[in-house]
């Protein structure tokens, strides 16, 4: 596996991923608005050396060699994650502990103070991995995300940076 840094170019693989993994995915023109100064969009891919016959290869479900991404926004000393998109079939792999703490280092080291993001109430692993990371609740937006049949709380949590 390795992380790269997405192009638009990736953006029918990341559309295609997003189907897969969430009940109201971003669509294609959502993720296409995510390449820009603002953005960063890193990417968890098949190594390029794994020849095609290899049993990672095989045995590997992904969208073209891509298992999943995250998209952020930085405004100033800002980060803001939008979306952290795994299949299905690698959820549970550690694969979004290493996508976030991929974001973690790169908040920092572009100089951000706080790293927030905002969660289905739902999805409580998604919520569990974040708290683990650091990341205290912080707020609520009442019936925010459409579920079948209504509506849901989205979580609001942050993560202080410290810079040294």
């Amino acid at each position: 596996m390795e992380l790269v840094a997405l192009a638009p170019i990736d953006v029918p693989q990341m559309a295609q991923l997003e189907s897969l993994a969430h009940s109201h995915p971003m669509t294609a023109g959502n993720l296409a608005d995510c390449f820009g100064h603002l953005y960063r969009v890193l990417g968890l891919k098949l190594s390029a050396d794994l020849a095609p016959n290899t049993d990672a290869a095989v045995n590997s479900d992904s969208v073209e060699g891509l298992l999943g991404f995250a998209i952020v926004q930085q405004i100033v000393d800002e980060v803001t994650l939008l979306d952290i998109c795994l299949l299905p079939s690698q959820q549970g792999k550690g694969y979004g502990k290493l996508l976030l703490n991929a974001v973690m280092a790169s908040a920092k080291a572009s100089g951000a103070v706080v790293l927030m993001l905002e969660v289905r109430e739902s999805n409580l692993a998604a919520r569990a991995l974040y708290q683990k990371a650091g990341f205290i609740e912080s707020g609520r937006r009442k019936g925010y995300y459409l579920i079948e049949g209504g509506k849901e709380d989205a979580i609001l949590m942050d993560l202080a940076i410290t810079q040294e």
